[in-house]
This record gives C-alpha cells, sequence and structure tokens, in this order.
C-alpha cells in the first residue's frame, strides 16, 4: 500500500541579530513535555509553500515579520512512528516538509500565546547547539537541513 504524506513548510529562524550571532530558535511542543522543534505546519490547499510559512510562523509564533535567506532545493519526508497518536496523524504515514532558513527582522515580536499555542516556552540556542535539545524522530531530518545551510555558509 503506498504512504501518504502531508506537505507541510518548516523554518529554522534565526535571531535578528543574525549574522553578528547566529542564534536559532527553537520552542517546547504544549502537548509533547521536553520535545523541542522548528516551527512547521501544513500546506493548505492551493496555498504555495512561502505563503504557507508565513502563515504558520504568523500562527505559530506570533509573527511573519522575517527575512527568507534560503531554501532547502528538496522536499524531505519522514514517517511519523508508531507512538505518535493516530488521531494526531490520521489520514496520513508522515510529513513532506520544505525547509526555509529565515531571519527575523528587527524590531520583530515572537509571541507564543497565539490564538491556538502550539508551544510553551521558546529559547534562541547558538546555531551550533540547536540540535543539543532535540531529541525526538525528526532529528536526523534537523541535522541535513542544518548541515546544508552551513555548508551553504548562513550559519
Amino acid at each position: 500500500m503506498q504512504k501518504s504524506y502531508r506537505s507541510n513548510v518548516a523554518a529554522v529562524v534565526l535571531a535578528a541579530t543574525y549574522p553578528f550571532d547566529c542564534r536559532v530558535f527553537i520552542a517546547q511542543r504544549c502537548d509533547l513535555q521536553g520535545v523541542w522543534q522548528f516551527p512547521q505546519g501544513g500546506i493548505d490547499e492551493g496555498e504555495k509553500p512561502k505563503e504557507a510559512l508565513l502563515r504558520e510562523l504568523k500562527e505559530e509564533i506570533g509573527t511573519d515579520e522575517v527575512e527568507i535567506l534560503c531554501e532547502y532545493p528538496e522536499w524531505l519526508s519522514y514517517d511519523f512512528p508508531p507512538n505518535v497518536l493516530k488521531a494526531k496523524r490520521y489520514p496520513y504515514d508522515g510529513q513532506t516538509q520544505k525547509y526555509f532558513l529565515v531571519r527575523l527582522k528587527a524590531g520583530a515580536k515572537i509571541d507564543i500565546k497565539t490564538k491556538t499555542p502550539e508551544f510553551n516556552e521558546y529559547k534562541f540556542v547558538h546555531a551550533k547547539e540547536a540540535l543539543n535539545d532535540i531529541n525526538h524522530f525528526k532529528k536526523p531530518i534537523y541535522s541535513k537541513v542544518m548541515g546544508y545551510f552551513k555548508e551553504k555558509g548562513f550559519i
């Protein structure tokens, strides 16, 4: 049987102080204590990835005031692990994601207390340490994406 993947966008968000201070935004999920991740979310029907990116950032971190610096050249897919609630992932087996590297614009205000909060805590960590708090099944993809942005000279 062919697997079904949900189209999704994800953002590696750099602090507004970049490139002088190369810190990356990570946030802890409300529904999973100790699970830190980059902002991400589904692409609505008829929506382009960059439109979805800005909408998702506004919904999840309270701002879409970013500058897109780079886009990962491929879509990256992963399967949901068996322990992820079936109700949460139905009808999909996983997600296929387009990653973007963005920098917050000067004066952009992060507010995770959005209409439907996904995160209960956030922090900016040095890009070299961004993966230290990531301890879930997305870590291999995060490593690949961060490696690419580093190879391209952004982080």
